[in-house]
């Protein structure tokens, strides 16, 4: 794999959803700890040059990849770009996915079939394809963002709490089948963060039904999940596979 001068010695990070208040966390502080980072979008994302931009002024060097997750071809490719572009994949973070909120009598079958699409027929669509080369070079981590959701579930999100329940199956089962090659799979459950999704919930919503949930008594920062994240792709973790690891203000406690 020809790969750019000087990237061969740095391993490389590729997170998906990369441009949301997590995914844009996750990039900068995988950058700070030495990766070099490649960034999946969603196509026609309108935030992509300006998003580019705002990292490369502060000095945040990430390579970005248009694609969507839920086509498996289209995953494929663009492993095989990543590969051909930086060389090597050393962690995959499944951090993409979408909200489609309905109670059951009103959900419909797109509603499901797109957040199943986007948020777990994803990662078995960009897992597959990196694993070979994780084998190869017997080191690997692969981590799933699931959601406190897929622990507690919550109304209108049978769908939504489904796809990242299954995330951890996925994770459980694949981390029996890796380990011995060097590679760890582990699932990270965070709750409510202060990003723009969760702004978008009506203010007295939040104030008065879900902060009472969280003993600690606030939405949770992007960066303190990317700091767990940062813990769990470094030499230090090899030891821990296979685990859900709830990260929620007390949210949920497993």
């Amino acid at each position: 794999m020809a790969g750019d001068a000087g990237t061969q010695d740095r391993r490389v990070a590729l997170v998906t959803g990369a441009m949301g208040g997590l995914g844009t966390e996750l990039c900068r502080r995988l950058h700070a700890e030495g990766f070099l980072v490649a960034a999946t979008h969603s196509p026609q994302n309108a935030r992509r040059e300006a998003w580019l931009a705002s990292q490369q002024a502060e000095g945040i060097a990430v390579r970005a990849y248009e694609l969507d997750v839920s086509n498996g071809n289209a995953c494929d490719n663009i492993v095989r770009r990543v590969l051909g572009d930086l060389g090597r994949i050393d962690v995959l973070v499944n951090n993409a996915g979408i909200t489609r909120d309905r109670s059951m009598r009103k959900m419909s079958q797109e509603d499901w079939y797109t957040v199943m699409g986007t948020n777990l027929d994803s990662v078995f669509n960009m897992t597959r394809p990196v694993l070979e080369a994780m084998i190869a070079r017997r080191w690997g981590r692969i981590i799933n963002i699931s959601s406190v959701n897929g622990q507690q579930g919550a109304f209108g999100q049978a769908n939504y709490a489904a796809a990242k329940a299954g995330m951890h199956g996925f994770t459980k089962s694949l981390a029996l089948e890796v380990a011995r090659h060097g590679i760890t799979v582990n699932t990270v459950s965070p709750g409510y963060l202060d990003t723009a999704m969760v702004s978008q919930v009506p203010q007295e919503v939040l104030r008065d039904r879900i902060l009472p949930q969280i003993p600690i008594g606030r939405l949770g920062k992007p960066a303190e999940v990317a700091g767990l994240v940062a813990y769990l792709v470094s030499d230090m973790a090899a030891y821990v596979t296979g685990a859900n690891i709830a990260i929620n203000g007390g949210q949920h406690m497993c």
